[in-house]
């Protein structure tokens, strides 16, 4: 009995062995590989639309009073685009009343609007009030009733996209002769608002 206990001893003894082996092996073929490592970084940044009013000879901001049918009233806005802004892909005008009456509800007999845009500053002549171009002028809109909504300004976009980045746009603003004795003594504010959007989206 003794000899075959201590014969099952070996046996056993030798299998750890072997296990212990075959793990020292494994150990080898995992030590000391070779490994690198590289990385890259890309600077990115969002960019900006603005658009803004430059300086402009007789502006929006001028009154108008004591108009008779067939009167027209010029005034004269700058719309720039910053050096550091993106490209416009629209600049779009809308226009509002402070007020509801026959001046702006009327769209036929009512207060008539169009723009037009010169390649320089339009010049006020000394003495008068009809502003003139020295340059080229570009018609932008063409004469409707003085209240819209995003007006698209297609020749104003064009131009602010250049290197220049300034449009010198005229407002004109008329009183048809067909305005009747409803129109005496009334009296209204318009607002002009210019927007501006982004460029279309890009591969860059």
């Amino acid at each position: 009995m003794r000899l075959g206990t201590r014969k099952t001893a070996v046996k056993i003894f030798a299998s750890v062995v072997l296990v212990g082996g075959a793990a020292s092996v494994a150990g080898l073929g995992t030590f000391g590989s070779f490994t690198s490592t590289t990385s890259a970084s890309a600077a990115t940044g969002t960019g900006k639309v603005v658009l803004a009013t430059g300086a402009s000879v007789r502006g929006l901001d001028v009154s108008a009073t004591n108009l008779v049918p067939g009167d027209t009233v010029e005034r004269t806005v700058t719309l720039t685009r910053s050096s550091d802004t993106e490209s416009f892909g629209s600049v779009k005008l809308t226009t509002a009343a402070t007020t509801n009456n026959v001046l702006t509800t009327d769209a036929t007999n009512g207060l008539q609007m169009k723009v037009d845009q010169c390649s320089v500053a339009w010049v006020q002549p000394a003495g008068g009030n009809v502003l003139t171009c020295s340059g080229t002028t570009t018609p932008v809109i063409a004469q409707r009733a003085v209240i819209g909504s995003t007006l698209d300004l297609g020749a104003a976009t064009t131009t602010l996209n250049t290197a220049a980045a300034a449009s010198n746009l005229r407002v004109t603003l008329s009183l048809p002769t067909s305005a009747d004795n409803t129109f005496q003594g009334v009296s209204n504010t318009v607002s002009f608002t210019f927007d501006a959007t982004q460029r279309a989206a890009q591969s860059l």
